[in-house]
C-alpha cells in the first residue's frame, strides 16, 4: 500500500478526519491530502514538540498558518484544538501522523482514528 493511500483510505476515508499527512522524523512530506500543506518551519516544531513540548504549549501549534490549542502532548501524541474542531499528531517509530478533523467530529473518533493508524504503522516497523 502506497502512502497515499494511508492518508486517502485510514485516515481521510474514514469520515473523521478532514484532512490528513504522513512526515518523516527528519520533516519530508510523505504524503498529504488534497490542498493540505505543512510547511517546512510548522513540520519541524512539530517533530520537535514530541521532545520537548514546552514551546508547543507556550506558542501553541501551528499547522497551515492556523493555532492550535495543545491539550496533551507527550513522547507519543500531541492533541490541539481549534475552534470545534482540532488536530491529531502521532509519532511513530519513522514517521508522524497528522489529522485534522473538524466540528461534526467527535474528538475521541479522530484521536481513536490516527493513534489505530499509528499502531498498525508501528507494528510493520514503521
Amino acid at each position: 500500500m502506497s502512502w497515499q493511500s494511508y492518508v486517502d483510505n485510514n485516515l481521510v476515508g474514514t469520515g473523521f478526519i478532514s484532512q490528513g499527512a504522513i512526515f518523516g522524523l527528519n520533516g519530508a512530506q510523505w504524503c498529504t491530502s488534497a490542498g493540505f500543506q505543512i510547511s517546512g518551519p510548522e513540520a519541524q516544531a512539530l517533530i520537535a514538540g514530541f521532545g520537548d513540548a514546552g514551546p508547543l504549549r507556550a506558542n501553541g501549534l501551528w499547522l497551515q498558518g492556523q493555532k492550535y490549542l495543545v491539550l496533551r502532548a507527550d513522547e507519543r501524541s500531541i492533541y490541539g484544538k481549534k475552534g470545534p474542531g482540532g488536530v491529531v499528531l502521532v509519532k511513530t517509530g519513522q514517521a508522524v501522523l497528522v489529522g485534522i478533523y473538524g466540528e461534526n467530529t467527535q474528538p475521541g473518533q479522530a484521536s481513536s482514528t490516527v493513534e489505530r493508524l499509528a499502531d498498525y504503522l508501528i507494528e510493520t516497523g514503521y
